[in-house]
C-alpha cells in the first residue's frame, strides 16, 4: 500500500500521477450521473482535497455510505486538478469506510453555524474551518513560546498546580480536598479540620506559578512557566475563563526597563511566528471575521510600543473629549474602555503603562521612592486591552514584610518566599501573559471561549 500522507503534504506536492493513501473526514459530497466528488479534510490544513469517485468503479452502497461527517480511507492517484481553487485531487481506486455518520443527525451540515451553537457541540467543532484554524494557530503559538524562551537561555520550570498560597491575594480559588463534602471532620471551633485532609492543610488550585518561579529565577537566573491556572471568579464575560493557561517568565538581575524590553520582544516574536507559520489559517480568519487582522498583526511587529507612566495615562484620559462610563481619577485601576482609548484612539499602537499606584497592585511589586507607586507594568493591545501584566519584584526584606502585613496576608503561608530576600537577594522581575488573550488577538475571535478547546466557565464543565 502507498505511504500514508496527510492532506497538507498532498496539496503542496507536485509529484503527480503516483499512488497515494489519504484518510480524513468528509466535509461535503456532491453526486453527478457518472462521477461523485467528496471534499476530504484531516485537520492538517484548512483546505480540503477533492476525491474524484468514478461511479462505475464502486457499488451504490459504497457511494451512499460516503456522507458528510463520515471518515474514509482512500487509495488512489494524485493528479493535477483542472478545477478552480485547488492544485491537486485524488482519483479514487479504493474507498474504505472507517466510520460512518448518519446524514440526517450529523450536526455540521453544509451551512453557516453560529459560534454559540458550536460551543454546544465542542466535541465536533474542531472539524469546522473556523476552529480548525484557531486550534492550529493555538498550537503554533504554544510552540513559539517554548522556542523563544529556549533560544534566550530560559529554563522551563514546572510549578505546582496544587498550592497552599494565593499569589494574587484575590481569594477566589478552587479548593482541593479529599474530605467528605457532607460530613467533614470539625475542630473544636466547629470549623472544618483541614489537618485531617490529604495535605494536612487547606489547599487550592493555583492562580499563578509566579511565586515559585521567582524562587527558580533566584537560582537559575532565567525561568518561565507555561501551564494551567484557575480562578473561581463568577464572571460570565467574553474575556474570562475559570481554567486558562499562563506564561510567566521570571528573571534575576532584570529591572523594570529590562522587563518591558523582554515583554515587547516576546510579543513581537510570537506574532511574527504566527504570521510566518499560519498563513492559510490567518487568511481565512481575515476574510471571514476581521479584514484588518493580518494588517494589525504586521503593525504590532513593525511598531515600537508606546511607554507611558500611569500618571501620564490618567492625564491623557482626563483630557480626552470622549465620555467614559467609568470615572477617571488618579488611584483607580484602568478599565477596558480606558485601555482601549489609549491604544486605539490616542497612541494608535500597543502601549506599556508603568508605575501604578501601590494600593491597587499586589504585595510583591517593588515600591518606588515616591512611596505612592510601584514598578508595575501592563502591556495593552488593540482589541484586547491588557495582554501582559508584570513588575519588578520587591527584593528588600523589610519593605516586603511590611507590605505583607499591610495587606493582611498570613506570613506563615509565604515564609519561604520571604526567606529568599534574606539569603542572597537580587533585583528581579517578571510578567504574566494569559495565553488565551494572546490567541484571541491573533485569531480575531471575539469570545475567549472560542480559543480553548473545552472552556470552563460558571455553570459549565461540559465535555
Amino acid at each position: 500500500m502507498p505511504v500514508k500522507e496527510n492532506i497538507k503534504q498532498l496539496l503542496q506536492s507536485s509529484d503527480y500521477d503516483r499512488k497515494v493513501t489519504v484518510m480524513g473526514w468528509v466535509r461535503t459530497k456532491r453526486e453527478g450521473k457518472n462521477v461523485a466528488f467528496a471534499a476530504l479534510n484531516d485537520g492538517s490544513i484548512i483546505h480540503n482535497i477533492q476525491i474524484v469517485i468514478d461511479n462505475a468503479k464502486f457499488d451504490e452502497a459504497t457511494i451512499k455510505s460516503i456522507t458528510t461527517g463520515s471518515c474514509v480511507q482512500v487509495l488512489g492517484t494524485l493528479v493535477q486538478s483542472m478545477g478552480k481553487g485547488q492544485s491537486s485531487e485524488v482519483q479514487a481506486d479504493e474507498i474504505k469506510l472507517l466510520g460512518g455518520a448518519d446524514a440526517d443527525s450529523y450536526p455540521l451540515q453544509k451551512k453557516g453555524h453560529t459560534l454559540e451553537f458550536l460551543r454546544e457541540i465542542a466535541h465536533l467543532r474542531p472539524r469546522t474551518n473556523t476552529f480548525g484554524a484557531v486550534f492550529r494557530i493555538r498550537h503554533h503559538a504554544a510552540f513559539a513560546i517554548h522556542k523563544f524562551f529556549n533560544e534566550n537561555g530560559f529554563n522551563w520550570m514546572h510549578t505546582p498546580i496544587i498550592t497552599g498560597s494565593d499569589a494574587e491575594g484575590a481569594g477566589e480559588m478552587f479548593r482541593v480536598s479529599t474530605l467528605s463534602p457532607t460530613n467533614p471532620p470539625l475542630n473544636e471551633n466547629g470549623d472544618v479540620n483541614y489537618e485531617e485532609d490529604f495535605f494536612g492543610k487547606e489547599t487550592n488550585l493555583t492562580v499563578s506559578g509566579q511565586l515559585e518561579a521567582e524562587l527558580g529565577a533566584l537560582a537559575l537566573s532565567k525561568v518561565y512557566t507555561f501551564g494551567p491556572t484557575f480562578r473561581a471568579e463568577n464572571s460570565n464575560t467574553t474575556r474570562h475563563l475559570a481554567e486558562f493557561w499562563m506564561i510567566e517568565p521570571e528573571m534575576a538581575f532584570y529591572d523594570i526597563t529590562d522587563n518591558m524590553d523582554l515583554a515587547e520582544e516576546f510579543l513581537k516574536y510570537m506574532v511574527q511566528y504566527i504570521l510566518n507559520n499560519c498563513k492559510d489559517d490567518l487568511e481565512f480568519l481575515n476574510k471571514m471575521y476581521d479584514k484588518e487582522l493580518i494588517q494589525r498583526l504586521e503593525s504590532v511587529v513593525n511598531t515600537d510600543f508606546a511607554r507611558v507612566t500611569y500618571t501620564e495615562a490618567v492625564d491623557v484620559l482626563l483630557a480626552a473629549k470622549q465620555k467614559f462610563e467609568f470615572k477617571v481619577e488618579w488611584g483607580v485601576d484602568l478599565q477596558s474602555e480606558h485601555e482601549k482609548y489609549l491604544v486605539e484612539q490616542h497612541y494608535k499602537k500597543p502601549v506599556i503603562v508603568v508605575d501604578y499606584p501601590k494600593d491597587i497592585k499586589a504585595f510583591y511589586m517593588r515600591q518606588n521612592e515616591d512611596g505612592k507607586t510601584v514598578r508595575a507594568m501592563d502591556v495593552l493591545f488593540p482589541g484586547i486591552g491588557e495582554i501582559i501584566g508584570g513588575s519588578q519584584r520587591e527584593e528588600r526584606y523589610e519593605l516586603l514584610e511590611k507590605r505583607i502585613d499591610e495587606m493582611n496576608i498570613e506570613k506563615e503561608s509565604v515564609w519561604w518566599y520571604l526567606e529568599t530576600r534574606k539569603f542572597g537577594t537580587a533585583t528581579h522581575s517578571g510578567f504574566g501573559l494569559g495565553f488565551e488573550r494572546f490567541v484571541l488577538f491573533v485569531t480575531a475571535m471575539s469570545n475567549i471561549r472560542d480559543v480553548i478547546p473545552f472552556p470552563r466557565t460558571p455553570q459549565n464543565a461540559e465535555f
